[in-house]
């Protein structure tokens, strides 16, 4: 009997053990439950002390996770590994999420603090009424630039400016097939949604021709290497020039007369959600005007919660180069999801575009 007891209570020690190790491997992994919830977001994409705020606020504990591409971010999500409950993709990505029904519709009754988004970034194309997303950070692509390091023949108002000969090894470029291939379309005044092969293939090979140019093809320390002065030019999404701007004071931004991309980044909420309410409690935490701001603050980017301006510096909120008025933003584009042969498409081209400078 004292050996049947034995046995029993080494099994119960056991599943216990076995128990817990699953649990720590599954938060580790960002499987959530009914106190945690997993955030997937672009990296240096929010402010540290919000995320221990909404812990603080509302006992639920949060998994950040960070990925550097809407697609590296949709491959992960497709393979439903780990239990995501809030995702920040762009906008062509949020139109492909939806089309692969990877996405739960947002309940708006959760969101009092909705009302706090400028209008004018509400019910866009890829997501009618916001039915799968809620608006976070919005910007631009330009070029960053330091005045005393390039010709007084150049202003920036054309995408051409980037092949003058005065730039050769200058030009910094950011690591984006949409970005790179999109201002060699808007430079021969092409949609930055093109899908004619002929018209992307004349863009890849003016690209090409700026080679000589090209310092180098790189990721997020394209801000550091802006602010140290690394490189007279770069190509890049406004926030981040924003970034630098604050840390070097002598960088400008321009954004060209051709036209260029109008981008949004939104909240949603993933099929693999295991805590919905909680996903949708982080929404509107993230909603609220006073957090937007310090948001805004810390990474640099446009906030679209209008309720939020008041409470940020307003030299900030009143430069057009970040805050483009209506009339501005009329002239600039939107990605659009044109489909995965058409992507994959882009990204080809992109990569022959990259070997060809090697």
């Amino acid at each position: 009997m004292k050996n049947l007891i034995r046995a029993l209570s080494l099994v119960l020690i056991v599943s216990f053990v076995l128990l817990y190790i699953v649990n720590r491997l599954n938060t580790a992994q960002g499987y959530t439950g009914e106190h945690t919830i997993t955030v997937y977001n672009w990296g240096d994409y929010i402010d540290p002390e919000l995320l221990e705020q909404f812990e603080d606020e509302t006992g639920i504990k949060v998994i950040y996770e960070t990925f550097d591409s809407n697609e590296a971010m949709l491959t992960k999500i497709e393979q439903g590994g780990t239990s995501y409950d809030i995702a920040v993709p762009s906008e062509y990505m949020i139109d492909k999420m939806k089309q692969e029904d990877l996405l739960l519709p947002i309940d708006h009754a959760q969101l009092p603090n909705l009302k706090n988004i400028d209008p004018r970034f509400l019910n866009l194309a890829f997501d009618e009424n916001n039915e799968y997303s809620i608006p976070y950070f919005w910007g631009t692509v330009g070029i960053l630039y330091h005045p005393d390091k390039v010709s007084d023949e150049i202003d920036f108002k054309q995408w051409d400016d980037l092949w003058h000969p005065s730039l050769k090894n200058d030009v910094l470029l950011v690591d984006g097939a949409r970005e790179v291939i999109g201002f060699g379309l808007n430079s021969l005044e092409y949609s930055l949604n093109e899908t004619d092969k002929g018209r992307l293939l004349e863009a890849k090979n003016k690209l090409d021709t700026l080679t000589p140019n090209i310092k180098a093809i790189v990721g997020d320390e394209i801000k550091l290497l802006m602010q140290n002065n690394e490189a007279a030019v770069a190509v890049l999404w406004s926030g981040t020039a924003q970034d630098a701007m604050w840390e070097n004071e002598s960088l400008e931004y321009m954004v060209p007369e051709e036209g260029s991309n109008l981008w949004f980044d939104n909240m949603v909420i993933p099929k693999t959600t295991k805590n919905r309410e909680a996903a949708h409690q982080f929404i509107n935490f993230m909603l609220d005007p006073k957090v937007a701001a310090q948001n805004a603050e810390y990474v640099g980017y446009s906030t679209p919660n209008k309720a939020a301006l008041p409470h940020m510096d307003e030299e900030t909120t009143s430069d057009e180069r970040f805050y483009p008025d209506e009339e501005q933003t009329a002239k600039l584009e939107v990605y659009e999801n044109l489909g995965k042969q058409m992507l994959a498409y882009y990204n080809e081209l992109f990569l022959e575009f990259k070997m060809h400078r090697k």
